[in-house]
């Protein structure tokens, strides 16, 4: 009897298009993978079976897979939105503390600055720097400072990359005199509190090749100031046996506080043309509240604050498994590994065979709905042509039963 094949026919065909009307429903949305329906033949069989003869039972649906191509990436302009471009999943820890894995990256701040999922699951990243390179390996969940300001920095070196004019004459024998601060500069450096210290540079040539530094810091005048000596070789650069001593300032808030900075002139020069000052650095700074955030194609997450400082709050981790067509599907766009599916791999964003990010933009769904259509037409077909079956062994089973 052929009830059992058109059945298992019938029960193939509904199964694909259950598979395809879910593959429409997901057209849009974000990082969707499409599934497809797999069918295997079904034969009955026996050890002292001879083959060639025996007819087959029906149809099975061998696998429901998933196809991990790429979806395009379309460019949205959120900060926190992130495609991945190449292999690779997102790594999350959920509510309840079970991990997943998702290409989704719509990803939010949460009240307490944690960069999560629309159903909270955290995002996984690798600790850095400040400036961004990594410093460990152990996944961790991301998480940028919203609950109050940075804390501010006080300051520890400054760097002063200058030239001091060849031709100037020695300052006393300068008819009439070199005034004093014609050749200077300031700068603005900070204590633990982020209160700005006024600090003066002062240069006067006092011979050849030689010149005195005048300080001047917490408003002070420079010309009040212990100088100290610099020295050039012929060729215009700076001694380098030049001693320089460190600065000491005090917190406009507590007079006693002192703290030493270290001055750092190693890119200090003489040469024949008019002062000039091009670089004048120093690395403390003021208390400051997030203002922005970017994300850079390594996955290194760059928080901005208001004191103009761009501080990393660590780097996206990927994950990559040896056989992804055995992730569970687990709903949100979502996936968890199985026995199949094996232990995840972890990098980085562009290392190894790990895809790159693209900040604002997201991967839309690989989901072809004209193939879909196509293949829903087919389905469909294949669905009538097995109820005919159906109704043909019906018919046959009819004729018999009324022979006389």
């Amino acid at each position: 009897m052929a009830f059992q094949q058109g059945l298992s026919g019938l029960n193939a065909a509904s199964r694909n298009l259950d598979v395809i009307g879910h593959n429409i429903a997901n057209a849009n949305t974000v990082g969707t993978k499409a599934s497809r329906a797999e069918f295997a033949e079904v034969y009955a069989t026996s050890i002292n079976a001879s083959g060639g003869t025996n007819a087959g039972i029906g149809v099975a649906v061998a696998s429901v897979s998933q196809m991990f191509t790429q979806g395009n990436i379309t460019v949205t302009g959120n900060d926190l939105d992130v495609a991945i471009n190449g292999n690779g999943f997102y790594e999350l820890t959920m509510p309840n503390g079970a991990i997943n894995y998702t290409r989704a990256g719509m990803f939010k701040l949460d009240r307490d600055g944690n960069i999560v999922t629309n159903d909270g699951g955290r995002l996984m990243g690798y600790p850095t720097d400040a400036s961004g390179m990594r410093t460990g390996f152990e996944s961790q969940p991301l998480r940028l400072m919203t609950g109050g300001p940075i804390p501010a920095r006080q300051t520890e070196n400054i760097t002063a990359v200058f030239n001091l004019d060849a031709r100037a004459p020695v300052a006393a024998a300068a008819v009439p005199p070199t005034p004093f601060g014609t050749y200077g500069t300031t700068i603005t450096a900070f204590d633990q509190q982020g209160l700005e210290i006024p600090v003066s540079l002062v240069f006067e040539k006092i011979g050849n090749n030689q010149w005195n530094v005048y300080t001047g810091v917490n408003g002070a005048d420079p010309a009040l100031s212990a100088p100290f000596q610099i020295d050039f070789l012929p060729d215009g650069t700076l001694d380098p046996g030049v001693v320089i001593p460190p600065l000491e300032l005090a917190s406009p808030n507590d007079p006693a506080a002192v703290f030493n900075v270290e001055l750092n002139f190693g890119g200090a020069t003489q040469f024949g043309t008019s002062f000039a000052v091009s670089d004048l650095t120093q690395d403390g700074y003021r208390p400051g509240e997030l203002t922005s955030l970017g994300i850079s194609d390594a996955g290194v997450i760059m928080a901005r604050y208001s004191n103009g400082q761009s501080i990393a709050a660590g780097q996206i981790a990927l994950v990559n498994f040896r056989n992804v067509q055995g992730l569970s599907p687990v709903g949100g766009g979502n996936w968890v590994q199985t026995f199949a599916s094996g232990e995840p791999v972890r990098g980085a964003p562009g290392e190894g065979n790990m895809g790159s990010l693209r900040a604002g933009a997201l991967e839309d769904s690989n989901v072809d709905l004209t193939a879909e259509l196509v293949a829903m037409m087919t389905a469909q077909r294949a669905y009538q042509a097995n109820a005919q079956t159906i109704k043909t062994q019906d018919q046959v089973l009819s004729t018999l039963l009324n022979m006389r």
